[in-house]
């Protein structure tokens, strides 16, 4: 049966699409079939990371409003197989989106034999990112190390365990992992962003991965293409160490140490 996994945060770009299309790749990657969803209906941007803006001709609007089947909207990865995009509308509004059209979806899907499902949400808390979450299984609640996130993401914990189908029928809580993004230890050392330690005692939920602050990010949304293709670079490694975990493996925390210094910090001192 798939599982639903949701990412989300209150607080926009914290880097949940990229996180969206990173994550799902690299359960791909693992030779799980995986379907990627975007709900932020009007503000696409999760086919542009995934580097199929181009060949987006049907969209979810479309499926839940029946004009095409979804077969006709996924569009299948071109580096794997088993790796399917859904992507959102960018002309309709977001009260397009109703709860049984999602769970028509999340149902055929189920049908299709996919493994994971995963939900891109938009960032606040209006109907998309509602819908993103609704029928979730389990959740990655992304934050950056700074207060206002943090907050935000506490807020979002608040929703999961209280607005979802899960907490309104009274199943079992959704699964919930904190995923820090964007983390920079010269900069926590230096009192300018909070430590993972700090982020943890605040929410109160299981770490799952740290995603080092790096140019790794940018250059590869910019040639649409997700991180953890870039084999080798620190973002390619801290996002497949997410999916281990996620799968149940022990993984070391990594890219959380002081960071080296080049020759020329060495020689003249710099921080």
């Amino acid at each position: 049966m798939a599982r639903i996994i949701v990412v989300t945060s209150g607080k926009g770009g914290v880097g949940k699409t990229t996180t969206s299309a990173n994550f799902s790749t690299a359960l791909a990657l693992r030779g799980f079939k995986t379907a990627v969803i975007d709900f932020d209906v009007g503000l696409r941007n999760l086919d542009l990371i995934m580097g199929c803006e181009k060949r987006v001709v049907y969209d979810l609007i479309n499926v839940i409003q029946c004009e095409v089947n979804l077969n006709q909207a996924l569009i299948k990865d071109k580096m794997c197989d088993n790796l399917f995009v859904l992507a959102a509308s960018q002309t309709r509004d977001k009260d397009a989106l109703t709860q049984d059209g999602v769970e028509k979806v999340l149902h055929e899907l189920a049908a299709m034999n996919f493994d994971y499902i995963v939900c891109d949400s938009p960032a606040g808390i209006e109907v998309g990112a509602l819908m993103a979450m609704h029928f979730a299984d389990e959740a990655l609640i992304v934050t950056n190390p700074e207060v206002s996130s943090v907050r935000d993401s506490d807020r979002i914990l608040g929703i999961l365990a209280s607005k979802t189908k899960r907490a309104i029928e009274g199943q079992r809580p959704i699964k919930e992992h904190l995923l820090i993004t964007r983390y920079n230890v010269d900069r926590v050392k230096q009192g300018q962003m909070l430590s993972m330690q700090d982020i943890q005692d605040i929410l109160r939920i299981k770490l799952i991965g740290v995603i080092p602050e790096s140019d790794v990010i940018l250059q590869a949304s910019n040639k649409g293409l997700p991180a953890v293709h870039i084999t080798g670079s620190d973002v390619s490694e801290a996002y497949k160490d997410v999916v281990d975990r996620f799968l149940g493996e022990s993984k070391p925390m990594r890219f959380v140490g002081a960071s080296k210094k080049n020759l020329f910090q060495l020689i003249f001192g710099g921080k």
